[in-house]
């Protein structure tokens, strides 16, 4: 009796938070019921788990040709809106070059005002976004965004003044907000959590792809020899090809697996049942308030939010400024366009790199791996410091060093996508982060103070400290996962031992349940 009286004492000890799973499931399956619309929708997901109720189903050949014709239809597609997505925000630094700052007379920090602006329509628009985007459908949403961003790039040419350019500036910013959630969404959709952090980086390996690319595109406008000054070209140009891919994108990029064009209805029941494993849900457009509270009650939300602030702290300098460092160890103007391509192409190699070291490493060691790649960053930056300022090839070495961050980075959104369930929040911590990272893109260019031009003193320290901050945070995720994780396994013991039935896998997988309400909810880290 004594020791009944124990078990019962040590079950009590997550009453409240089994109390709380339980009312939140209710919560789910009432919601279920209204909603009858949805439930028409859903039917394929059922189909796919009664086929296939575990992965062990699914023939591996037969999953290996799905995933590789996904790869083939997702890839390309999200790889050149970042390539776009990278060369746009990249505009106004090669346009600085070719004369915008002296034909708008700018003063002082304007021109900083100018880099940062762009986050204000970001920071303002962000979460808003992330929630109009689960209502819609996400290809034609995300497609009309980018339509927006070219259509607002090529008005950016006709500026005549500082104001003028800063309103179009933050009106960009506010459309490129869903770009990096959109990319998250897309993947977590149509791949497994083990899978997401090398297709991750293969779309975001674009961004080195744009920083080349916008050096070939900037050496070419350089030698335009027309009517309109060189930096309006950049405008111009770069806004013109965005709006030609935003059309493309309306007809090419699916909304969901269930209309996804090109695939068998077989195909379609293999692409849904591989990634119920993630138990973090799928292709739910009904805004779900309590998973938004939950969001930002959430100690991790706000984890990420820091994490997205520090890492964008060298981002938001190296993507604005990168032009006038270069061109500041003694390079013309045509010559840092193209010292732009060596720059991009080492961006490249560092997130292969993390993707490919990822991929070989034991499990959970996504943390671990970007803590590896921060260390070039630190190394380069503390070089560039210290090297004597007539070193011009070795800070310029050191400044390319500084890109590894970014694989750290992209290993880092795999995080979220794979450690966050339930579709309102799912939007809402994606959108977190990259809140954080556009508070972090509008401190940085303020460190880069014209009077130490072309050293930039502040602005590469800056990098030191975010990076170093940005180090120690990686570790605290990774604890506080595993923390986590045991949490899990108590309550799974504590349901067990009461005698309580554990809801099978197939159950939780598409009940658009948060991660914290999901008893089979598994942390990566």
């Amino acid at each position: 009796m004594a020791s009944e009286t124990r078990q019962a004492e040590n079950a009590g000890k997550d009453t409240v938070s089994l109390v709380e799973f339980k009312d939140d499931l209710n919560d789910i399956n009432a919601a279920s019921v209204i909603e009858d619309n949805q439930q028409s929708r859903d039917a394929i997901f059922f189909e796919a788990l009664e086929r296939y109720p575990n992965p062990e189903t699914i023939d591996m050949n037969d999953e290996k040709r799905v995933r590789r014709k996904i790869d083939v239809r997702i890839i390309p597609l999200l790889g050149i809106c970042y390539f776009f997505y990278y060369v746009d925000k990249t505009t106004l630094s090669y346009a600085a070059i070719y004369g915008l700052k002296e034909d708008l007379t700018l003063v002082g920090s304007e021109f900083s005002w100018l880099s940062s602006s762009f986050y204000f329509g970001w920071l303002i628009w962000a979460i808003p976004s992330n929630l109009l985007m689960q209502r819609s459908r996400t290809g034609l949403y995300l497609a009309f965004n980018i339509f927006m961003w070219g259509a607002l790039l090529m008005i950016q040419a006709s500026s005549k003044s500082f104001t003028a350019l800063l309103v179009l500036r933050i009106l960009s910013g506010a459309f490129e907000a869903i770009a990096d959630p959109a990319f998250m969404l897309i993947t977590s959709t149509y791949y497994t959590k083990e899978e997401q952090p090398s297709r991750i980086a293969a779309w975001y390996v674009f961004n080195g792809v744009g920083v080349a690319g916008g050096g070939l595109i900037g050496y070419g406008i350089g030698k335009i020899d027309g009517a309109l000054p060189s930096w309006r070209y950049e405008f111009l140009v770069v806004g013109a090809f965005c709006c030609a891919w935003g059309i493309v994108l309306l007809f090419v990029t699916p909304d969901s697996p269930r209309n996804f064009k090109g695939f068998t209805h077989e195909e379609k029941l293999i692409m849904i049942a591989r990634v119920s494993r993630n138990q973090t849900g799928i292709d739910h457009r009904k805004i779900n308030w309590k998973q938004i509270k939950e969001a930002y009650l959430d100690y991790k939300t706000w984890l990420f939010t820091l994490f997205g602030f520090f890492s964008n702290i060298p981002n938001g300098g190296i993507s604005n400024f990168s032009t006038l460092v270069i061109k500041g160890l003694g390079f013309n103007t045509l010559q840092t366009s193209l010292l732009g391509i060596p720059q991009g192409a080492l961006v490249v190699i560092w997130i292969t790199l993390g993707a490919v070291c990822n991929r070989y490493m034991p499990k959970n060691s996504r943390t671990l791996v970007s803590a590896l790649f921060m260390i070039p960053t630190i190394a380069g930056a503390l070089g560039f410091l210290l090297a004597p300022t007539d070193a011009y090839v070795g800070r310029l070495i050191c400044f390319y060093l500084t890109g590894s961050y970014q694989a750290s980075f992209v290993i880092c959104l795999s995080l979220i996508t794979s450690n966050t369930g339930g579709q309102s929040k799912k939007m809402i911590v994606s959108g977190m982060i990259w809140f954080g990272a556009c508070i972090g893109n509008i401190a940085s260019p303020f460190f880069y103070i014209t009077s130490q031009a072309p050293s930039y003193h502040l602005g590469i320290g800056s990098l030191l400290v975010a990076n170093c901050i940005e180090f120690a945070l990686l570790f605290v995720l990774r604890y506080a996962f595993m923390w986590e994780n045991k949490r899990k396994q108590r309550q799974r013991d504590e349901l067990a031992i009461n005698n309580h039935r554990i809801q099978d896998a197939n159950e939780t997988t598409f009940a658009d349940l948060t991660d914290k309400q999901n008893i089979n909810f598994e942390y990566v880290y």
